[in-house]
């Protein structure tokens, strides 16, 4: 065993506290920033920076693995940044450098031509960018006449408003106005609008409340009082809904349960909107005159009047609050009386058109 000085020993105890000392930090450094964190953290941490670096800020964004990068202009920057839980990042232009091409383009969107579909400011590559359709050379050269830095950033197709199409809603033929019943779709995923079939009879295009939606796939009438529009335009979504107009919110569709004779039922259509009653009786046949007779109806004394032909019967919804979901029971062929005083009105089963044609109904 080698022995040492008293001192010796006492000094090598101190060294090593005084390394240990050197070796912890003073502060324990900030976690790293992710979309783990949630939004109020992230929004909360970029604003902090934001404002902290000010122009030097370039601009955050989320990176593939979901953490936050901070650009900046000033690398001397890039310790503090680190420093708050982010990932540093040097860029070209500050935030309020593309801030000002933007409003540069916003200024002078008077005359844009229509292939060009949009601009914004891309964060991660520290560009403003402007989508031009087919890259169109009108739409270019108003992109780049500016003198601003843009990347213009060629697009197929230009953007559109979208609308949905619910049962009860407006349907317009070239010569008449019904109302839609039922969304479907088939094994290829093309999807239809169900309605009643002396309403296809008028073939040709159909729009609804938002514009185009198709022409006329199907029809059977009389006999059957059913047809199909094939949805065409790719504004137009089809979800499993029927507006209940002033009434309450809409109401989703849950299946096909039939609701049998006595069962309370409610109808939706463009003319008198909602409106409940009971069923009288099933597979009623029905002369409408003119040698058009219709089979297999449903009879009801729920009012019904022009222009709510092919909007959509449901069962009636429950009482209270929530998610009001309800089974598809068919479509409004006729009646008789009105919603003043009163009346009969007969509607045509879906389950029948479904299976005709292959079709799946759109449910919650």
């Amino acid at each position: 065993m080698i022995r040492r000085p008293l001192r010796t020993v006492a000094a090598l105890v101190c060294a090593a506290a005084a390394a240990t000392a050197f070796a912890t930090p003073a502060s324990a450094a900030a976690a790293p920033l992710t979309e783990a964190a949630g939004p109020a953290a992230l929004a909360a941490a970029q604003h902090t920076l934001g404002g902290s670096l000010g122009s030097a800020f370039g601009l955050s964004w989320l990176d593939t693995t979901g953490g936050l990068v901070v650009g900046t202009t000033d690398a001397a920057r890039a310790a503090q940044i680190r420093a708050a839980g982010a990932t540093p990042k040097v860029v070209r232009h500050s935030a309020s450098e593309l801030k000002g091409v933007q409003s540069t383009l916003d200024r002078r969107a008077t005359g844009v031509p229509a292939s060009v579909a949009g601009w914004y400011v891309d964060a991660p590559a520290n560009e403003v960018v402007v989508s031009v359709v087919g890259g169109d050379p009108a739409g270019v050269a108003w992109a780049t006449a500016g003198g601003a830095p843009v990347r213009v950033e060629r697009v197929d197709r230009a953007p559109r408003p979208l609308w949905d199409a619910i049962g009860g809603q407006g349907l317009y033929f070239n010569g008449g106005a019904c109302s839609i019943g039922f969304n479907a779709y088939n094994d290829n995923d093309v999807h239809f609008v169900i309605t009643a079939g002396h309403c296809t009879e008028l073939g040709g295009a159909v729009s609804g409340v938002g514009g185009p939606i198709g022409k006329v796939a199907k029809s059977s009438f009389p006999d059957n009082d059913y047809g199909t529009v094939k949805v065409t335009s790719d504004a137009v979504s089809t979800p499993p809904r029927v507006d209940r107009h002033e009434d309450g919110t809409d109401v989703r569709i849950d299946g096909t349960d039939v609701v049998p004779v006595g069962g309370r039922i409610c109808r939706s259509g463009i003319t008198t909107h909602w409106q409940c009653g009971r069923v009288i009786a099933l597979d009623q046949a029905v002369n409408y005159g003119d040698g058009n007779l219709v089979y297999g109806l449903t009879h009801t004394d729920a009012c019904a009047e022009p222009g709510d032909s092919g909007g959509s019967f449901v069962s009636r919804p429950a009482a209270g609050s929530g998610t009001k979901l309800v089974q598809a029971q068919g479509m409004t062929s006729g009646g008789s009386g009105d919603c003043e005083t009163g009346g009969d009105t007969f509607f045509q089963p879906v389950r029948e058109v479904l299976d005709r044609y292959g079709l799946t109904l759109e449910t919650n």
